[in-house]
């Protein structure tokens, strides 16, 4: 993206660097730890980043046939909820066919229905399954990030847990389905506090390009505060990314019928969560609850 460069003042316009749309249903490729995707220090990289970068695609957001499908409502003091990762969940279940272990389609599978059942168990809250990456760091290492917590594209469904990633969204839809069916909720686990880009050697390959200064919350020389403990914050007291932040979760909504979410680090300032939460549209239906920091 053209613009000018000023790192003093957090400016890293670079057009040699191919950016996502922050909005983004889908995703080809992943971050991969590779010099081109960083947009510079002092000076400008003029590298172009396009052979690594990850691409947007342009997707059909067909309809799915939810039938009379709703999302559960039982009460909060009701309200009995089973944590799980994807792929952890029933990566080793013997019950599982093998084939779709960790995968969305077993969420819905009748053997696990029936252990939530037997448990007791009204809602089940989802580890992030939004588009991730593994830092840079853990590449070195030989490694990858398992539990997702390292946003990417938080619009676009993470194909690596599905089956067939041609599928994945109707893969999760008819997961999803299945747990209403039998009287299950879906809660989604939504991280909109910091990004992957990471601090400023981290790759610039989105939000840092396009609109570093009113994306992230900056010191007054320009680098992240980094309130997260990630390298950057998401600044959520800026008009446009709150905007974001509810378009976000209005997408998850009106795709995925539920009711809940769970809030990764939440806000920094509590007033100001309770003033936003209560003045959007699209989250008078949900019910927002500060989770533990700790």
């Amino acid at each position: 993206m053209h613009g000018a460069w000023d790192p003093a003042k957090g400016l890293f316009f670079n057009p040699a660097k191919l950016l996502l749309d922050p909005c983004a249903h889908q995703v080809e490729g992943t971050l991969s730890d590779d010099v081109l995707l960083h947009a510079g220090k002092a000076t400008p990289d003029h590298r172009d980043s396009a052979a690594v970068a990850p691409r947007s695609v342009v997707v059909s957001d067909d309809r799915y046939d939810w039938e009379e499908d709703a999302a559960p409502a039982t009460p909060w003091g009701k309200t009995v909820i089973y944590e799980a990762h994807v792929k952890g969940l029933t990566w080793l279940h013997p019950g599982i066919p093998e084939a779709i272990r960790g995968t969305y389609r077993a969420l819905g599978h009748p053997v696990m229905i029936a252990y939530f059942k037997h448990l007791g168990i009204t809602a089940l809250e989802l580890l992030p399954v939004a588009h991730f990456a593994s830092e840079p760091r853990l590449q070195r290492l030989g490694l990858s990030n398992y539990w997702g917590y390292n946003p990417m594209a938080m619009f676009a469904l993470d194909p690596r847990y599905a089956s067939d990633p041609e599928r994945a969204r109707d893969e999760f839809r008819d997961a999803v389905k299945a747990l209403h069916e039998a009287g299950i909720e879906v809660i989604l686990d939504i991280v909109l506090n910091h990004s992957a880009e990471l601090d400023l050697e981290g790759p610039t390959f989105s939000l840092r390009g396009i609109d570093n200064p009113s994306y992230y919350w900056l010191r007054e020389d320009g680098d992240y505060h980094n309130w997260t403990g990630c390298g950057n914050t998401l600044n959520l007291s800026h008009p446009a990314v709150v905007q974001y932040a509810y378009e976000c979760l209005k997408y998850w909504v009106e795709n995925v019928p539920h009711r809940r979410f769970r809030f990764d680090l939440a806000f920094r300032d509590w007033d100001a969560r309770r003033n936003t939460a209560s003045r959007h549209r699209c989250l008078r239906p949900l019910k927002t609850a500060r989770c533990s920091q700790g």
